[in-house]
Order: structure tokens, then C-alpha cells, then sequence
């Protein structure tokens, strides 16, 4: 007979960029929001007494063995420990795992932990454009350090902030709309987002902000790459922490303290995309794994989607939310919240972390009784790999089985990649594009993705010219013609617009 889970504790910590004391590490602020997980259980001794410790992996600082590291500090002993890889959804991903452990009676309680500290708080310390990854070192083993391809590497597309705005330009051409309506209504969206950062109380931003002050171009808000402004992406230079505790049902009744509404997990999913990278998707508007994440979630659960009392969809971008609301089924007119802590452009995007405090911000709203249940989702790297969890109030009626088991062997959804044309010659039509400005607000660079005339994906740059930016940046050019030229001085495709 299988256990029910119980996600028996959470905490979290955020360590504000003014301190007049010693800054926290990530490992310090791990094991600050294990303690207060601890802490709304009846016995202190219950980290000590954890099975196992699974850590997402921290990009800010790297540590050999964070997850032993981590049990050390809390003097625990777990017969298991475990280290995520690289992406955002990392933190669901070791839930559904762990869910799993523990309903099979593998394990019997398992502590998940994550935390960044980007905050650099030595004055002489040289600004770069994406300290994302600063803490991966060169000899790290895993792929999944790898986003895009030395084709997009070759084209100025490389970090999420480069990359997610072709996911956007594209939406925008398929809305019809005009330009300064569709930013309207993303910024307006991303405003509601701030609203609910102004009342969490770890929130790193508190201030709430305007659709117009959101979408305007500014002395604080600068252009990044088209459509999006600063207050339009994640914001990574944070120092925060998340921890929750699983534990069997039976477990932990045993810490529970009196008359607490307990908080269950009831079903997750993982799925990841064939097409990996940007330059492989044939639909720059939808994303068949994390449709195929939360449909597995929803199902396990037993729960259909009109019961969900809210959601907390993973919001690195505006085109993050867009498409899990066209992929799960939300309309645009659906009351419940879409964000449960402000998102990660508000809220706080700790690196690899932001979906754990999801899942404790919707714990601690299921205990008290503001919500009965809810969805989770997470994704990593351009929309390649998606996790989702199910959390309720009641316990889950089926079986959790094998399905984290079987999710990691086939993990695999959509289609295949689209054929590549490293080096093209001839004419072309523009799928999606983006402007790349620098850090003087002024357009540097605009990369486009389209298809050739047989019907082969090309990623090319277009002339640096202010009325060739001007033209990408008013009026949508996804579907216009251009002609195709390899560059063999630059090593790059060069389009003409026709």
C-alpha cells in the first residue's frame, strides 16, 4: 500500500541588499529556511532526523557536495542526498522525485533546499550584463549548462534575457494586435504582479509599478532587448532562500502540531521538449512539454483543472505566463491568480530556486485556509524542461506509483527539431526577431529566426542601421520576406529586408 506525502514544513528567507552584518552565503541561507521549515513542527529534532536532503543546485556560489554540506550544518545523518542540474525546474522536479521516494516507502522524510546570494556587496565589484551562471565552474560535467547553440552563440543569442523576447515578438504577431496595445496588456499583467509582491512578505521588490511604468522606456527602465524593458525580466541579483519538508502522512501527524490543516502533494509531472533549443522549435508561441507536465500532474491528481483554487506559473518573462496559459487553458478572463508570490520580476528570481518559494508560498496559503489547493509550475533553460506539482487540503485518493520513475526514462514531447541551414543564400521569411540594445539604452543588434524558401530554419542579423531598428521595433515584420546572405568575414547570416 502506498503512503500518502505530506509537505510537512516550509520556510524561506530573504536577506535584504542593506545589512549591517555579515552577509548570509547560499549555504547560510539554506540552512536559515530549513530551520524555519523545522520550526512549524512540534520537535527541533526532526532535521536531524531526515532520511534525505536533495538541493537545488546553487549558480551563485559553487560547493562540491552542497546537499552533504548542507546536513553537516544541520548535524542530519540522511541515507540519501542528491544535487539537481541546471535549470529552473529543478526544485518541482526533486518534489515529484522525492513524492515519490516516500510514497514507496523508500524514504520517510526528505528535506529540499535551495538558495543564491547574487547580491555583490564590494563596491570595486566589476557590473556585467548576466552573472547567472557565476558560480558553475569550468569543469562542470552536466550539458544542461548549455541554453543555445554556437549557431545562436555566433548570432548575439545566449542568455535568457536575449532569448526569451523571440517567444514574445512572436505572441505579439500572432495577437493582431498593435505594438503599444499587446505591451498594454503584458504590462498590465506583470502590474498585477507587483501588486501581489507589495503584500509577500519575502518579496525582494515591494514597490508596486504601472503597466505604463512597466512598458516605458526610461532612466530606471531601460531597454534590454525588444520588446522588453528591465522591469519586464527576471530579476536575478537577489539573496534568497526557500526549504520545504516532505514527509510520509503517518510521519508527519507525528509533528504536526494540534488542529494544523495539513498540506498534501498530490500528484506532479515532467516533461522535457525534443526541440532543446530555440533555433530547433517549429512554434515560437507554444510549448508541448509543459502542456504534457501539468496534463500528467492534473491526472495523477485527480484533480480537473476548473477545481484549482490558483496557480503560481513560472514568470522568468511575460511570455513565460502567456504560453502556460494557452497551453494549460486559462483565459485571459479567469479570476484566479496566476502568481501566488509576484514572480520572478518582482518576487525574486533566485536562479534556480523561484519555484520552491512558490510551492512554500502556496503551502503556508493551503495551512491556513486562504486556498485548498493549487498548481505549481517550473520551467528551465527557453522553454526546454517543465515541471508542475498539484498541492490540496485532501489527501490524493489514487496512487502516486512509479510516475516520477517513468517521467525521468520518457520524459520526451512535441516534435522533432526543424532542419537547420548553418549558412544560408537566397530569400527567407521572418518567424520571430529581437533587438539586443546596450547598456546606453540604444539599439546594438537584431537577430532574426525564420525559415528559408525549402523550408530550413536560419538565424541571421540584420544590417546595424537605425531605420532598419526603427522598422523592427514600431511595426511587426514576422512574416515579411528578407534576403539571405553568409557573411564569411563575420561568420554570420546577414538579412536584408525586402
Amino acid at each position: 500500500m502506498e503512503r500518502k506525502v505530506v509537505v510537512a514544513g516550509w520556510g524561506q528567507v530573504t536577506q535584504p541588499k542593506e545589512l549591517n552584518k555579515t552577509a548570509l552565503d547560499p549555504m547560510g541561507l539554506m540552512t536559515r529556511a530549513a530551520r524555519k521549515a523545522a520550526d512549524l513542527m512540534t520537535s527541533a529534532t526532526v532535521l536531524t532526523h531526515l532520511d534525505g536532503i536533495m538541493v537545488v543546485r546553487t549558480l551563485s556560489r559553487h560547493y562540491a557536495s552542497p546537499a552533504k554540506q548542507l546536513a553537516q550544518t544541520l548535524g542530519a545523518a540522511p541515507k540519501f542526498t542528491h544535487v539537481s542540474g541546471i535549470g529552473g525546474n529543478s526544485p518541482q522536479t526533486l518534489i515529484n522525485i522525492a513524492a515519490g521516494m516516500i510514497a514507496r516507502n523508500q524514504l520517510d522524510s526528505i528535506l529540499i533546499a535551495g538558495a543564491e546570494a547574487y547580491v555583490q556587496r564590494q563596491t570595486n565589484t566589476k557590473k556585467v550584463e548576466s552573472a547567472l551562471f557565476r558560480g558553475i565552474p569550468k569543469d562542470y560535467p552536466g550539458d544542461d549548462f548549455i541554453g543555445s547553440t554556437l549557431l545562436e552563440n555566433q548570432h548575439g543569442i545566449e542568455h535568457p534575457l536575449q532569448g526569451f523576447p523571440l517567444f514574445e515578438t512572436a505572441l505579439w504577431a500572432a495577437s493582431g494586435m498593435d505594438l503599444q496595445a499587446y505591451l498594454m496588456k503584458i504590462g498590465t499583467m506583470w502590474s498585477s504582479f507587483s501588486q501581489t509582491a507589495k503584500t509577500h512578505p519575502y518579496a525582494w521588490s515591494k514597490t508596486m509599478k504601472t503597466a505604463e511604468q512597466i512598458i516605458t522606456p526610461g532612466p530606471t527602465n531601460r531597454p534590454v532587448a525588444f520588446p522588453y524593458t528591465k522591469f519586464m525580466n527576471s530579476f536575478v541579483t537577489v539573496d534568497q532562500g526557500a526549504a520545504v519538508i516532505l514527509m510520509s502522512e503517518e510521519t508527519a501527524k507525528k509533528y504536526a502540531p494540534k488542529n494544523q490543516q495539513p498540506v498534501y502533494f498530490l500528484g506532479g509531472g515532467y516533461a522535457e521538449d525534443r526541440q532543446r533549443f530555440m533555433v530547433q522549435k517549429s512554434d515560437f508561441t507554444s510549448s508541448p512539454p509543459l502542456k504534457a507536465a501539468v496534463e500528467k500532474a492534473l491526472a495523477r491528481s485527480g484533480m480537473p483543472l476548473e477545481s484549482l483554487d490558483c496557480f503560481d506559473l513560472y514568470s522568468c518573462f511575460p511570455c513565460a505566463v502567456s504560453i502556460a496559459k494557452k497551453m494549460i487553458g486559462i483565459t485571459d478572463d479567469d479570476p484566479r491568480p496566476l502568481t501566488l508570490t509576484g514572480g520572478l520580476g518582482f518576487f525574486g528570481g533566485p536562479g534556480n530556486n523561484y519555484s520552491l518559494h512558490g510551492v512554500a508560498t502556496l503551502a503556508q496559503k493551503i495551512c491556513t485556509g486562504e486556498k485548498s489547493n493549487g498548481l505549481v509550475t517550473a520551467l528551465g533553460w527557453f522553454m526546454h524542461k517543465h515541471a508542475a506539482g498539484i498541492y490540496g487540503s485532501e489527501p490524493l485518493t489514487g496512487e502516486f506509483k512509479d510516475y516520477d520513475v517513468r517521467d525521468k526514462k520518457d520524459s520526451l514531447a512535441g516534435n522533432p527539431p526543424v532542419k537547420i541551414k548553418h549558412q544560408v543564400n537566397g530569400p527567407g521569411t521572418i518567424e520571430t526577431y529581437t533587438v539586443i540594445y546596450s547598456m546606453d539604452q540604444k539599439p546594438s543588434y537584431a537577430v532574426l529566426y525564420g525559415k528559408t524558401r525549402d523550408n530550413f530554419r536560419f538565424i541571421a542579423r540584420t544590417k546595424d542601421h537605425p531605420d532598419i531598428f526603427k522598422l523592427l521595433i514600431t511595426k511587426s515584420q514576422v512574416g515579411q520576406p528578407v534576403a539571405l546572405k553568409f557573411d564569411v568575414t563575420q561568420n554570420i547570416n546577414i538579412a536584408e529586408l525586402v
